[in-house]
């Protein structure tokens, strides 16, 4: 009984290490790069507070808290271009990026967050 207690805490464990792994990310160093060569489509999508601390200038804003969070950020997103997304830590970006590629965008998480982004620049 406690071996199969044991597996079954192992499997949930990796099944659920493995969530990030169908959001594709970049670099803070690869975000730069990119926005000094072309526009993008980069979204905050952290809370009005923590944006009122600073943000990355280009970027358009969606909490991520909001209800309708999927909605106020399609109004901002163009489909047919890729979306850039980072929040505080890396965290919320990814579950973000997970409804926005459920809803047809190609979407990267910016590893690490505005805080990464703040410490490089």
């Amino acid at each position: 009984m406690k071996n199969i207690f044991c597996l079954l805490f192992m499997g949930f464990f990796f099944i659920n290490c493995n969530s990030q792994e169908d959001v594709k990310s970049i670099s803070t160093q690869e975000l730069k790069e990119l926005l000094s060569k072309e526009e993008i489509q980069l979204m905050d999508v952290r809370t009005p507070k923590e944006v009122k601390e600073g943000a990355i200038e280009t970027a358009s804003f969606s909490n991520f808290f909001d209800t309708d969070f999927h909605e106020k950020a399609a109004l901002q997103l163009d489909k047919s271009k890729p979306v850039y997304l980072y929040c505080r830590s890396g965290k919320r970006s990814v579950k973000a990026s997970k409804i926005l590629k459920e809803n047809g965008y190609e979407v990267y998480n910016v590893l690490g967050g505005y805080n990464k982004w703040k410490q490089e620049n």
